[in-house]
């Protein structure tokens, strides 16, 4: 489903406008020559403190539809993400772990989400940090083992990627890829107030809640102080902005300036919470009663991963 199709169908009365999801398809202006002139920095800084914006927008949409997972209670998400989040990493063969990788993707259509967005934040995020730190692993000189592509000879002995590297590399990009879409199912289905109730319900330190709650809110406070510094330079910007030294010691005075408002925004936060009662500890939204449709799912969630890790064994080491 395409971005304007799914911006068109999540339209309705009491719902994000549908501009302010729609994605934005311009390209940059093109020179007289035909080419076309690269961004400036402020014109990607703001596009990128845009498009946040947009993802957690879409997100609250996505949370807010009816769908299988959104029905059920936050708690027994998280207590199932858990059970398979290690169910996952105890596994050693990658048809096993494909098998709850197509769980995730059945489950995502259950719950009406688009298949676009989860592969997009699975797949954006898993050649950059698992593909890099999994590289060296597929080399002969860090996991020894039959060479299928040789790269340079070492003493007469061929050397380059292994078939054993290439193994132990797939298995762990499986693993990230497959954890990373159970993450993606709890968040995409759960308001962000919900998961940290949840946590705080079953015994995460409430210091760890509170920082995390408070990071997460003003997370876009702080992303609206960028965007006001970046469009006051670019409207007082004549011409083509430069990628200079003028520019760079711009973006370290704006470094600077975002650290002190940070710092005394917190202690104005923490002044309000104290003048407002608050002595150590947050009260959120109350979480209501667990169903029986609530266990039965974590029930069904606790074998899977009970099944996936047996049915993984069997198939021997």
């Amino acid at each position: 489903m395409t971005a304007p199709a799914l911006v068109r169908r999540t339209s309705s009365p009491g719902s994000t406008p549908a501009w302010l999801l729609a994605v934005e398809q311009h390209r940059p202006p093109c020179t007289p020559n035909g080419h076309r002139r690269r961004r400036s920095f402020v014109t990607r800084t703001l596009r990128g403190g845009t498009d946040l914006m947009r993802q957690v927008l879409f997100s609250d949409e996505l949370a807010a539809r009816s769908g299988v997972l959104q029905r059920l209670d936050a708690r027994v998400k998280l207590v199932s993400l858990v059970a398979l989040l290690l169910a996952t990493s105890l596994a050693h063969h990658v048809a096993t772990i494909a098998v709850v990788y197509v769980g995730t993707l059945v489950l995502g259509r259950a719950s009406r989400l688009p298949a676009g967005a989860v592969a997009r934040r699975v797949w954006l995020s898993v050649p950059v940090f698992a593909g890099v730190a999994v590289l060296p692993a597929t080399l002969s000189f860090v996991r020894p083992g039959d060479v299928v592509l040789t790269l340079w000879s070492w003493h007469g002995v061929p050397q380059g990627v292994t078939a054993q590297g290439l193994a132990t590399a797939l298995l762990l990009v499986a693993r990230v890829a497959t954890s990373i879409s159970l993450v993606a199912l709890l968040t995409l289905t759960t308001p962000w107030t919900r998961v940290l109730d949840a946590l705080r319900v079953l015994g995460v330190s409430r210091v760890v809640v509170l920082v995390v709650g408070m990071a997460y809110r003003y997370l876009f406070v702080l992303l609206g102080a960028v965007t006001d510094l970046f469009e006051a330079r670019a409207a007082r910007t004549i011409g083509a902005q430069r990628h200079d030294r003028a520019a760079r010691a711009f973006v370290g005075a704006t470094v600077g300036t975002l650290f002190g408002k940070a710092h005394r925004l917190t202690e104005e936060v923490h002044l309000a919470m104290v003048a407002r009662g608050y002595r150590g500890d947050v009260h959120g939204v109350r979480a209501g009663r667990v169903g029986a449709a609530d266990v039965l799912a974590c029930g069904l969630a606790v074998a899977a991963a009970v099944a996936v890790w047996g049915g993984d064994r069997l198939l021997g080491s």
